[in-house]
């Protein structure tokens, strides 16, 4: 395939994890494979992966937190390729905690990288991709987006946010040819966990036992995202039980809020709701 030929991706995190795993599948169909990460190190061994793979890497050096840093990947990828043809927002982080007892320094962690990482990105690359016979944006959001589990305040409200933005692009950018996929995948085995932050230590071992429990990896995902993007799908979700948390909440509101209360219960039972700070000391 000659290199005018090759359709041009772009994917946030995508040195490690559900990041590598895309750039694996789409180097596989002879793709351009951007990979933006804050780690050279394993941007560089990424890149290994999609050469290996068919594909022609780009090494992107990006933390989505920084306007600057954004704009020059979009600079480099229009220098490079000259434009853009799918967009894959898939950096983030985790957390666990109640909305109580999370510091408002945490949620700004949570959500700058979470959901204005996201949102930075697409602002930035959406102008380049108008003109693009195959555009696509892929967010990856999580089923903790659709059903919200007590204790994970953060996370929730980030990923929730994630499938508004995505609701709102796809209405948005439906005129000018773009596509539009949010994937909410449950727990499945990748490196989210290196970034955990929380007050509750039992909550990442708790996370990290679903995760190796889960009977799909990260390539599996990854497959899902692909075959999605292909059918120009907007809800991926790679696991059933998310597909049926998603289905359940819509159908049956009142059994599932029961349900939610239920485990909010059985997890908060015995605690005791701890008093509001007062004002300036007083």
């Amino acid at each position: 395939m000659s290199e005018k030929n090759r359709k041009r991706v772009f994917i946030t995190g995508g040195a490690s994890g559900l990041g590598l795993a895309l750039a694996v599948r789409f180097a596989r169909e002879g793709w351009r494979v951007a990979v933006a990460d804050i780690n050279d190190e394993r941007c560089e061994t990424a890149c290994a992966a999609v050469d290996k793979n068919g594909g022609q890497s780009l090494s992107v050096h990006c933390d989505i937190r920084s306007d600057s840093e954004v704009s020059e990947a979009v600079d480099l990828v229009t220098r490079e390729w000259g434009g853009l043809d799918v967009l894959i927002n898939n950096a983030g982080v985790a957390s666990a905690g109640t909305m109580l007892d999370t510091s408002i320094e945490d949620w700004r962690w949570m959500i700058d990288i979470n959901l204005l990482g996201a949102i930075r990105v697409s602002k930035a690359f959406l102008p380049v991709m108008k003109g693009s016979v195959c555009g696509h944006v892929i967010n990856i959001a999580s089923a903790a987006g659709i059903a919200q589990c007590p204790g994970m305040a953060s996370y929730n409200v980030a990923k929730a946010g994630m499938i508004a933005l995505s609701e709102t692009l796809k209405n948005e950018l439906k005129p000018m040819g773009i596509g539009v996929t949010v994937v909410c995948p449950s727990f499945f085995v990748t490196n989210l966990l290196e970034s955990y932050k929380g007050t509750d230590a039992g909550a990442r071992d708790v996370a990290n036992r679903l995760m190796k429990r889960s009977k799909l990896t990260a390539d599996d995902i990854a497959e899902a995202v692909w075959r999605g993007m292909q059918g120009n799908d907007f809800f991926v979700f790679g696991h059933g039980e998310a597909r049926l948390a998603y289905h359940f909440k819509r159908l049956f509101p009142g059994m599932f809020s029961t349900s939610t209360h239920k485990v909010a219960e059985r997890m908060f039972a015995g605690m005791t709701t701890p008093a509001a700070e007062k004002p300036n000391g007083h």
